[in-house]
């Protein structure tokens, strides 16, 4: 069982796998420089090349500090297949490797070995009954 909140917020179980937020929202462009300059320009999204970057501060502990990505993609990338679908939901999620273990004795497909990338932290990815890619990643013990 997951345990997402109760009556005084969110559950603080370190150990426990689960879903923490919203990690990173992706979508296919069909120009995703115009689409970035397009949201610079008329909602003062700040870009890189790789989108923005969205901080925030967790409530239940100032301290820390959450991203959110957002990152428009070029239509024919494959990065999000097997998924046919226009967009992809990256989770925030806390100790990924049992997570993982979760999932897989659900019969939850998982596409992939979890991958870590230093400072970025780690990712697997898994498909939603719908066929929708989902990317799970754990972000590094010091921007948790």
């Amino acid at each position: 069982m997951f345990l997402f909140s109760n009556e005084k917020g969110v559950d603080m179980d370190k150990e426990e796998p689960k879903v923490l937020g919203i990690g990173g929202i992706f979508f296919k462009s069909d120009n995703p420089e115009e689409t970035k300059k397009w949201y610079k320009e008329n909602l003062g999204i700040i870009t890189d090349q790789y989108g923005s970057m969205f901080k925030s501060r967790d409530i239940d502990n100032p301290d820390e500090i959450n991203y959110l990505q957002w990152s428009p993609f070029n239509k024919d990338t494959d990065y999000f297949d097997p998924s046919k679908k226009e967009f992809m939901i990256n989770y925030r999620v806390q100790n990924i490797q049992d997570f993982v273990k979760v999932l897989k004795e659900k019969g939850i497909t998982v596409l992939d070995e979890i991958t870590e990338y230093g400072e970025i932290g780690k990712f697997v990815h898994i498909l939603d009954p719908e066929g929708n890619k989902i990317e799970l990643w754990e972000p590094p013990k010091s921007s948790k």
